[in-house]
């Protein structure tokens, strides 16, 4: 039976009730990707010091999600302290959610990832963190460089795709599961 109100009730009990049972809830950790695109282009950094992928291309803005702050304010924020722009809120288009695993992988490896596009801002983009990046540069979607962060590049294949055939870009994609 349920209890409703008095003691042991209200958000702080259901958590403590839900970590008892035969299972613990596991969070997803989240990041906001802004890819810039010009002209049939993306704009790519080349990965160095960061333990994660280094030596591959990645979006050239993206990071986590900071306690207190929306995604799309994530997605600013990055491109301000990776690229030097400034980009409006409003510029910002979605473009599809991806939620990613590692096989086998323990549930912190477990990511939702807000993946957006933007075409208009503000300055000129260049490496504001050397020693998180090796390389910035304009890519076409048909000659995307190697390697690519494995699930960006589903992501990157899928914004080519899109629109091409009649088809559009998934709302919601799946990696690694």
């Amino acid at each position: 039976m349920t209890e409703v109100g008095g003691a042991g009730s209200g958000p702080a009990a259901e958590t403590d009730r839900y970590r008892e049972g035969d299972h613990e809830r596991f969070s997803l950790v989240p990041a906001a990707y802004l890819f810039l695109r010009r002209e049939g282009q993306v704009l790519l950094q080349l990965r160095q010091g960061t333990g994660y992928r280094d030596g591959y291309w990645a979006c050239a803005a993206a990071g986590h999600v900071e306690e207190g702050e929306s995604v799309l304010d994530a997605a600013v924020r990055e491109a301000h302290e990776e690229l030097g722009v400034v980009v409006a809120r409003d510029d910002i288009r979605p473009l599809t959610v991806l939620h990613r695993g590692e096989p086998g992988g323990p549930a912190v490896e477990q990511r939702v990832d807000f993946m957006f596009e933007v075409t208009r801002w503000t300055g000129t983009p260049s490496i504001q963190e050397p020693e998180k990046a090796a390389d910035l540069a304009w890519f076409p979607f048909v000659a995307l460089p190697e390697p690519l962060v494995p699930h960006e590049a589903a992501v990157l294949r899928a914004m080519h795709d899109g629109g091409r055939h009649g088809t559009e870009m998934p709302r919601v994609l799946t990696f690694g599961f």
